[in-house]
């Protein structure tokens, strides 16, 4: 992959990572899968502590993302709410409810990812109209 690639792709990973950290989600993770996996380039992890959260943290994801013009393709999990993800071609979405994450454990199933360490962005909830203010 060429590092314009993957910068452009880790961008809207870490994006995605940020819009869950500033909507409280738990342990939020960033793996970089590419060399494991053809499924995607990244994954981003991260966990709710009630299913009303988790159903939250996702709904806030998509709005987002939308709003920023990068739909997501797939969403699978909505109908439960232990396990939902969401697919944004190159970065997959994992939130889980604490003790799905905990039983699942994709961190050590991926433990040969790379994580990347990321700042979140802490604008990444203004909406275009704010920005313009």
């Amino acid at each position: 992959m060429a590092d314009k690639d993957r910068e452009k792709i880790m961008e809207k990973a870490v994006r995605i990572a940020s819009i869950l950290d500033a909507k409280k989600a738990h342990d939020v993770k960033l793996l970089y899968v590419h060399d494991q996996t053809v499924i995607a380039d990244f994954f981003v992890i991260a966990h709710g502590t009630s299913s009303t959260q988790v159903k939250a943290l996702c709904d806030e994801v998509e709005f987002r993302m939308d709003e920023a013009g990068i739909p997501c393709t797939s969403i699978q999990g909505r109908d439960g709410t232990n396990w939902i993800v969401m697919d944004y071609d190159d970065v997959l979405v994992h939130v889980f409810h604490k003790e799905a994450r905990n039983y699942y454990n994709l961190e050590k199933l991926w433990a040969d990812a790379e994580q990347i360490d990321f700042v979140p962005d802490p604008d990444v909830l203004k909406s275009g109209k704010e920005e313009e203010k």
